[in-house]
């Protein structure tokens, strides 16, 4: 694990050398400072619709900075030469495919850090409660979101040979499993045979992203999500991420690096 951790601390370095990061949370900060400052009639409702745009404005820029970051991992190793002496080091496919896997994904935990805390401040100062435990709850499964899409990310990476291709299809995919595969099990029921079986083996196989969406938690100052659940949904991730770097591994060692 020893390389795969040099590989990762170098993805992490990569990526705040970028500026792709620092524009998504200026643009997130201010958009929730602007908004935070508003007073409209002191109504809770207007408080909770300012949380929820703002939610979403950080789960937007996370899975940018999580889908471009993982997509050009391989591809630009291959164009820039530089994964041939990373193989000779020795370093193996599977320890560079792990470490690039860690390397994007606590980039990204410490991105989702940072807008979490931010947002946490303006959120406490306005309504002077820090439900800590829920943000945790919120915070960590919105991690193991981004691990199973950093993984399906790379698996897209040693599969297409463009980083734009991969990005796009990444994003329709994710944003398809998100809105679209939690109503397939609604859809399969109005379908005749044997269109019912498949539409309901794709709703069983696809993973669930939306289970990862508990920004009502934060939103609504819910009661907190049973640990067992967040437990399972945390197991759920890491099975899925688990899968696709498998993938990844089998396709990427048959994989000419020329």
């Amino acid at each position: 694990m020893n390389n795969a951790f040099a590989v990762a601390g170098i993805v992490i370095k990569e990526l705040y050398r970028r500026k792709d990061f620092y524009v998504l949370f200026i643009l997130t900060a201010l958009i929730t400072l602007v908004m935070g400052s508003f007073k409209l009639f002191n109504d809770e409702k207007i408080v909770r619709y300012i949380k929820e745009i703002c939610l979403l404005l950080i789960w937007v820029s996370s899975l940018v900075v999580a889908i471009t970051t993982a997509a050009r991992q391989i591809p630009a190793e291959r164009e820039q030469r530089t994964i041939f002496p990373l193989l000779a080091k020795p370093i193996t496919r599977g320890q560079l495919i792990v470490g690039k896997f860690f390397g994007c994904w606590l980039a990204c935990g410490l991105a989702l850090l940072v807008f979490y805390l931010f947002f946490g401040l303006i959120s406490g100062a306005r309504e002077h409660h820090w439900p800590l435990l829920n943000y945790f709850q919120a915070l960590w499964l919105h991690w193991m979101f981004l691990a199973v899409v950093v993984a399906l990310v790379l698996l897209g990476s040693v599969v297409f040979t463009a980083v734009s291709s991969n990005t796009t299809i990444s994003f329709i995919m994710v944003a398809g499993i998100l809105f679209v595969a939690r109503h397939l099990n609604k859809v399969a029921l109005q379908m005749p045979e044997p269109g019912r079986s498949i539409v309901y083996g794709i709703y069983f196989v696809v993973p669930h992203l939306e289970f990862y969406d508990v920004r009502d938690l934060i939103i609504h100052n819910l009661p907190l999500i049973p640990w067992a659940m967040w437990g399972l949904a945390t197991l759920y991730g890491i099975a899925y991420s688990v899968l696709f770097l498998l993938a990844t591994w089998l396709v990427f060692r048959r994989k000419s690096l020329n």
